[in-house]
């Protein structure tokens, strides 16, 4: 079975009904068994977190070749509706659009607290003593972050290697969000999940970066921008991958990202990134919504005629290659 036309299908799935959390979904799933394996080998040490590590890829692994056998094995029809949700659930650009909004909304609505409440559902940093214009840039950061490790790197590893490689990604980056904190409990059990997520996701980050340089022209907004800031300020944040989207981000939007933000009560004294040409306004949420898009869009487009042209299967372009 071709992978092109369930991803595209599974995509368009994602932009109209995001994530409804009545649903079924298996990244909640997933989040049972990290919490399963974390139970059975949790140490504060980087052997017991190396551990773990594998202990969830393999569990995942398993599972992405039983999706695999059942798509194989149930009717054409029945097995492409269970590849579409699957790829489906995979993708996040509704839900990263969604999550965020409620923030922003309740700042339109003058409701301060329930925006700090709203935005600790969606980022690590403390948010209780935030002002609407910190509240707003946490907000863009964490679009601008999580277009890559959100949106464009599941693509690029569903391109890559196909539904295993869309489970194995998801699996590897939803570890990072609940171990790979440097917190007393994670420092070293959290170590591996968090250096193999920032691998995974060095490419994908570099290309996001260059593909939200081109939505910001699609978009109408500053590209020109987002090229300088992105090739002064990408390196301008404590993870190797983060800088680069957001960097694009600040650059096209004309404001300047980055900071000094509290984790679990102590500040983090993190590098500006871009220049402070204007305050953080309410507009500057849906000219980062439109370069979401954009993004989005562009790569489900060339993810898509990739996969079209060179007839890969369930296992991606590797697939075919080997």
């Amino acid at each position: 079975m071709g992978l092109a036309l369930p991803f595209l299908m599974g995509y368009l799935l994602d932009l109209l009904l995001g994530d409804p959390p009545q649903w079924p979904h298996p990244i909640r799933l997933l989040g049972r068994v990290i919490e399963y394996w974390e139970g059975i080998c949790y140490q504060p040490r980087v052997a017991a977190g190396l551990l773990f590590w594998l202990g969830v890829m393999g569990t995942t692994f398993i599972g992405a070749l039983g999706v695999l056998g059942a798509v194989m094995l149930l009717p054409y029809l029945a097995g492409a509706a269970l590849l579409v949700y699957f790829l489906y659930t995979g993708l996040a650009t509704r839900s990263l659009h969604y999550e965020s909004r409620r923030v922003e909304e309740a700042l339109a609505r003058g409701s301060l607290a329930e925006a700090q409440a709203r935005l600790a559902m969606v980022v690590g940093r403390e948010t209780t003593e935030l002002g609407p214009e910190e509240i707003r840039r946490a907000v863009i950061e964490t679009v601008a972050e999580n277009l890559a490790d959100g949106v464009a790197a599941p693509m690029f590893f569903t391109l890559l290697l196909g539904l295993p490689g869309l489970f194995l990604y998801k699996a590897a980056n939803t570890m990072d969000s609940m171990v790979g904190y440097k917190t007393y409990r994670y420092a070293q059990f959290g170590k591996v999940a968090a250096r193999a997520d920032d691998v995974l996701n060095f490419l994908p980050a570099r290309l996001t970066a260059l593909l939200m340089v081109l939505a910001a022209a699609v978009a109408g907004l500053d590209y020109r921008g987002a090229w300088r800031i992105l090739r002064r300020d990408a390196r301008n944040a404590a993870s190797p991958n983060a800088g680069w989207p957001e960097a694009a981000m600040a650059g096209a939007l004309g404001v300047r990202l980055g900071g000094p933000s509290t984790y679990f009560g102590q500040v983090v004294e993190k590098p500006y990134i871009g220049d402070p040409q204007r305050p953080l306004k309410a507009y500057h949420y849906p000219q980062a919504i439109r370069i979401l898009y954009a993004t989005s869009l562009i790569m489900a487009g060339l993810t898509f005629l990739v996969l079209y042209l060179s007839r890969a299967g369930a296992w991606g372009v590797l697939g075919v290659l080997v």
